[in-house]
């Protein structure tokens, strides 16, 4: 999200988008420390999503009244491109050396935009250890789709490695990348020891993964390791969380989520959430609530755990835009 990023970073972003003629003329106006500044975040600028692009090109059209297409890549050829047709060829060479140590290429920038399906194929039969590694250099929506794809046993051991990694070398992670990169040549186009893995990305991996994945994930990691199975129980927000958000937060939701799988989502729910979604409804809208729930009758509890994990990824997606808060449990609370 926009909100996430540097100025530095949201003006690399409208570079790339006015392409490299308009944002050398640009950059010609700045001083040298202005454009290496510039020049490292368009390197790191691999990918974009498009939702953020839109943002960052949104707010700027809103103050300068400014419109176009996007483009959602930098990366290092581009940063290279546009730093020649500012400061010439060598100035440029100069430039880029001096920013070799702040310029980190991203591992397995190959994979960034391949369908899920394809790396699926692409890893299988690879070590749990190297799905493992590759899913924690990912964007954690796109990890876990992946994740989808592969058998229950297979999603239980690499999760449990993704929790346990703690750091990779990176002459390893660069040999795992140049195999996989060439296995992947009809499939792709495209330091120190580098942080990846732990709970957290695995929690992130999960939370936006479906329904029957985050179950099949969690029942396989209980089994295999009780002790790290609640450690990401307790960080993950689940369908009884509700509770915990403010009123506001539920009203929020409430209003990005359909009627029908509000009332699916609701069916054999304990009452303090019943209560918590209830309480933050007009009268009329609880009224058309509870009769939804009366006419439909008995329903198969798979479909409740997919309608409370559309729900749920209702309120991840307002949490990680900034909208709500969610409060989870051993967290310090907030005063006024």
């Amino acid at each position: 999200m926009s909100a996430m990023l540097t100025g530095t970073q949201k003006a690399a972003l409208l570079l790339i988008q006015m392409g490299k003629q308009s944002a050398a003329r640009v950059m010609s106006q700045m001083n040298e420390q202005e454009i290496e500044a510039l020049t490292a975040e368009i390197a790191r600028l691999q990918s974009v999503d498009d939702e953020t692009v839109s943002e960052v090109f949104n707010e700027f059209r809103r103050s300068a009244n400014r419109g176009g297409g996007l483009i959602v890549q930098g990366g290092y050829s581009y940063a290279q491109r546009l730093l020649e047709e500012t400061l010439g060829r060598e100035k440029a060479a100069e430039v880029l050396e001096r920013l070799a140590n702040r310029i980190q290429i991203q591992p397995f920038e190959f994979l960034m935009h391949a369908d899920a399906r394809q790396v699926v194929s692409l890893l299988a039969g690879e070590h749990p250890q190297t799905i493992a590694l590759v899913l924690a250099h990912l964007r954690p929506e796109h990890a876990s789709a992946i994740m989808a794809g592969f058998s229950p046993e297979t999603q239980t051991i690499v999760a449990r490695r993704i929790a346990l990694m703690a750091g990779a070398s990176p002459d390893v992670v660069t040999l795992v990348s140049d195999q996989l990169k060439k296995k992947a040549t009809n499939l792709i186009t495209s330091q120190e020891m580098t942080s990846v893995g732990g709970v957290q990305p695995l929690v992130e991996i999960i939370n936006r993964a479906d329904a029957a994945t985050e179950k099949l994930i969690l029942e396989g990691l209980a089994q295999e390791d009780p002790e790290l199975a609640d450690q990401i129980r307790q960080m993950m927000f689940v369908f009884a969380d509700i509770t915990l958000l403010e009123d506001r937060a539920i009203q929020l939701v409430m209003r990005a989520v359909d009627i029908s799988t509000v009332a699916t989502a609701l069916k054999g729910a304990d009452e303090p959430v019943k209560d918590k979604i209830l309480r933050n409804m007009s009268e009329r809208a609880r009224e058309n609530l509870l009769e939804e729930i009366d006419l439909m009758g008995p329903v198969r509890m798979s479909m409740v755990e997919e309608a409370r994990s559309q729900v749920v990824q209702v309120i991840r997606k307002l949490e990680e835009t900034g909208d709500i808060m969610i409060s989870r449990e051993g967290e310090d609370e907030y005063v006024a």
